[in-house]
This record gives structure tokens, sequence and C-alpha cells, in this order.
């Protein structure tokens, strides 16, 4: 039985499925940024944090700054993606992105949009100015 090396921790069940969820979910944001680039935009950042929370994908499109979430099902079967962004998750965004503004000096007139791409299976869904 090997020995685990100094600072090196077992992970328990419920550690294994969150970093298998975060590593599924970073899978299919790097996805979906392909499929916006595709369509016309222009990703300037991934996964931007802060206190407030987390925002998948920042872009440009047009003249907009986008704020886009993305939600990823393998079927149906627990629900739509589209249903994952409710009212908290929206608000929660909405404070994330007014930080990001802060943060990167964008000017209040800074025409701002929130889309989600929600995937089930493999086919993705746009949906702009989705809250």
């Amino acid at each position: 039985m090997r020995e685990e090396a100094a600072g090196e921790r077992k992970m328990n069940g419920e550690q294994e499925g969150k970093a298998n969820r975060r590593r599924t979910g970073s899978q299919w944001e790097g996805r979906a940024a392909v499929f916006l680039e595709q369509a016309g935009y222009q990703i300037l950042e991934r996964n931007f944090s802060c206190r407030q929370g987390e925002i998948d994908l920042i872009a440009r499109e047009g003249t907009y700054l986008v704020f886009i979430e993305v939600k990823y099902r393998r079927n149906l079967g627990s629900g739509s993606p589209l249903e994952a962004v409710n009212p908290a998750k929206q608000e929660k965004i909405r404070r994330t992105a007014l930080y990001y503004l802060y943060c990167r000096g964008y000017d209040e007139e800074t025409p701002c949009r929130f889309d989600v791409v929600a995937v089930t299976g493999e086919r993705f869904e746009l949906i702009r100015d989705a809250f």
C-alpha cells in the first residue's frame, strides 16, 4: 500500500464527485467557447471569479459585452440545463458582472447582455439576452 506524500490528501467520494463535475464543466465551457467563436463572439475571459461568484465566459459580440453562463446536462433526465439558471443564479451572475465592470474599468454606459449556452448531450442552444 502506498503511503501519502507530505501535504497530499485523499479525496472522499463527495470531493471526487465535485472534482469530476468541475472537470466536466470546464470541458463543456471550452466547447461552448468554440461554439460561440464560430457564431461571431470574441471570447475575452474564461472563469472570471471573485467573492461575488463566477462567470463562465465573458465575450464581445458587436457593441455588447456579454456575460455567458454555460450549463451542461448529459440528458434531460435531471431537467433542462436552462432550469438551473434560476433567479438566484441570475442575481449572483449580475453581481459578479458589476464587479467585473468595476475591476476592468468599464464605463457605466457599456452595453451589456447576459446569455446562456445550454448543452444537452451534444446539442448546443444559445439564448441571447436570457435575463
